[in-house]
C-alpha cells in the first residue's frame, strides 16, 4: 500500500485534516479524524467487503492513517453513525469551496442527474431496472451535481423511496449555490426530462439563482403542439437544422411569467422533420445552448464510469448518517486523486479509479523510513521515475514554496519527502 503515500501531498493542499477534525468535532490529537482517513484511503483503494478480510493491515495501510491499527467495521460505524446528515452536507461545501479556490470548477454549467446504486439493504427501496433485459433490483438513488466543464463533482444528495427528483433537486443545489455563490443567472443548469416538472421550474426561479434547462417528455400532445409552430418561427442556421424559442406555460402550478420552449426541428422536407424540445426558466441562445453546452451534460456518465469505484457503485445500508457520511469521504478522496492525476502522464492520467488502485496505489514497491523529522518513501518501480521525481522529491521545500505547512497533522507534524530508484 505505499503507493497511497503519493496522495498524502494532495490532502496537505486539500486541507484534508482540517476539514475531517471539522467534521469529527474533536481535537486533532483525537482518534475520530484518523478514523475518517482511513475511510478516505479505503475509497482510494476502492475496497468493499469485510474490512479484516482485505488484507489491509501488515502492508502499510495503518501507517498512512497515522494509526497502529486498521478500525474495524464496528469502529467504523460508530464513528459514521455519530454524525448527521447536516454535518456531511457541511463538509462537502467546505470541500467544495477549497477546490472552487484551487480552480477546480468553472461554474458557468451545472450537470444535475440522479445516479442509481445496487443496494443490499433490508429495508424497502425502489427498484431500478438498469437495462431491458435484466430484472429490477433495489437501489439507493443518489443525485450528484457536477462542473459540466471541468467534470468535478460539486456535491451530492442521497434519496429515498420517500422523495423524488422534483423535491431532491432543490436542495442538491442549495449545496451548489453555498459552493459557488453565484450572481443570478450566472449559471445554468442542464438536467433530464424527469426533471421536467412546473413544481421545480417554479423552485428554480424563487429559491435558487440558477437556471434551469430540460429536454420535455416526448408524446403524441407534444408533437402535434410542435408540429402546429408557424415556419416563420424557426431560424435556421444551417441546412437541416431549424431553432424555434417561444414562451411557455405548465397547464398549473406555475408562476404567470412564463418559461421559454425551445424547439429543435432536424430534417429539409416536411415530411422528413424530426422535433426535439426543451424548457428553460429563460431565453437563451438555442444553438449556444443546444449545440455546444448541453451535450456536456453526458460528461456525468464519464464521471461515474471513472470514478463509482471509488465509494459509488453499491450500498450496504439505508442509514442516511452513514450513506452520507461513508460517500462524502469518498468525495474528499476523489478530490485528492484528481489533483494527483495532473501530476501523472498519459496512460497513467486517464486510468479510471479501479485501475489507479490497482496498478498504482496497490502495487509499487518501496520502503518506508524515519530520517530525523522526515519520513522518506522510496520507491522501486514508480512509473515515469523522472516526471515524478520533478513533483516529489524534495517535498517539503516543494510545499513552503506554495505556502503549505510540510508538516503532516495526523503523522505527528514529521515531514514527507520521496526517492525513487
Amino acid at each position: 500500500m505505499v503507493g497511497l503515500w503519493l496522495l498524502i501531498p494532495e490532502h496537505l493542499r486539500l486541507g484534508t485534516w482540517d476539514l475531517l477534525c471539522g467534521w469529527a468535532r474533536t481535537p486533532a490529537p483525537c482518534v475520530e479524524p484518523r478514523l475518517a482517513l482511513q475511510l478516505v484511503h479505503e475509497a482510494a483503494l476502492c475496497v468493499t467487503g469485510v474490512r479484516q478480510g482485505r488484507t489491509l493491515s501488515q502492508k502499510g495501510f495503518e501507517l498512512v492513517n497515522g494509526l497502529p491499527f486498521v478500525a474495524s467495521d464496528y469502529a467504523i460505524h460508530e464513528l459514521l453513525q455519530a454524525h448527521t446528515v447536516s454535518e456531511a452536507e457541511s463538509l462537502q461545501v467546505a470541500l467544495g469551496r477549497i477546490r472552487r479556490a484551487s480552480g477546480h470548477y468553472r461554474g458557468n454549467l451545472l450537470a444535475i442527474d440522479p445516479h442509481h446504486m445496487r443496494s443490499y439493504t433490508k429495508r424497502q427501496t425502489r427498484r431500478h431496472r438498469h437495462k431491458r433485459d435484466e430484472p429490477a433490483i433495489k437501489t439507493s438513488q443518489t443525485f450528484f451535481c457536477l462542473d459540466a466543464e471541468t467534470t468535478q463533482p460539486f456535491a451530492f444528495t442521497v434519496g429515498s423511496a420517500a422523495r423524488t427528483v422534483t423535491q431532491a433537486t432543490p436542495g442538491l443545489l442549495r449545496l451548489a449555490e453555498a459552493i459557488l455563490q453565484p450572481a443570478k443567472g450566472q449559471a445554468l443548469a442542464f438536467a433530464d426530462t424527469e426533471h421536467c416538472t412546473a413544481e421545480l421550474f417554479t423552485q428554480m426561479v424563487q429559491q435558487t439563482p440558477f437556471d434551469l434547462l430540460t429536454p420535455q417528455s416526448f408524446t403524441k400532445p407534444l408533437l402535434q403542439q410542435l408540429k402546429s409552430i408557424p415556419e416563420s418561427d424557426f431560424q435556421s442556421p444551417w441546412v437541416g437544422l431549424a431553432m424555434a424559442t417561444q414562451p411557455y406555460h405548465f397547464t398549473h402550478g406555475q408562476l404567470d411569467s412564463p418559461f421559454y420552449q425551445i424547439v429543435q426541428r432536424c430534417g429539409e422536407k416536411s415530411t422528413d422533420y424530426h422535433f426535439k424540445s426543451f424548457l428553460s426558466t429563460r431565453a437563451v441562445d438555442a444553438v449556444q445552448a443546444l449545440i455546444e453546452d448541453y451535450p456536456k451534460r453526458w460528461h456525468v456518465e464519464e464521471f461515474f464510469n471513472a470514478n463509482q469505484a471509488l465509494g459509488w457503485n453499491r450500498a450496504g445500508t439505508l442509514n442516511l448518517n452513514i450513506r452520507y457520511g461513508q460517500m462524502t469521504m469518498a468525495l474528499i478522496s476523489q478530490a485528492a486523486i484528481h489533483q494527483f492525476r495532473q501530476k501523472l502522464r498519459p496512460p497513467y492520467n486517464q486510468w479510471d479509479a479501479a485501475h489507479l488502485a490497482k496498478d498504482l496505489f496497490k502495487a509499487l514497491d518501496g520502503d518506508i523510513r524515519i530520517n530525523d523529522n522526515t519520513i522518506i518513501v522510496t520507491y522501486y518501480n514508480a512509473p515515469h521515475a523522472e516526471h515524478l521525481r520533478q513533483h516529489y522529491e524534495h517535498l517539503p521545500e516543494k510545499l513552503a514554496r506554495e505556502k503549505i505547512s510540510p508538516h503532516i497533522p495526523w503523522l505527528y507534524d514529521f515531514k514527507l519527502d520521496f526517492r525513487f530508484k
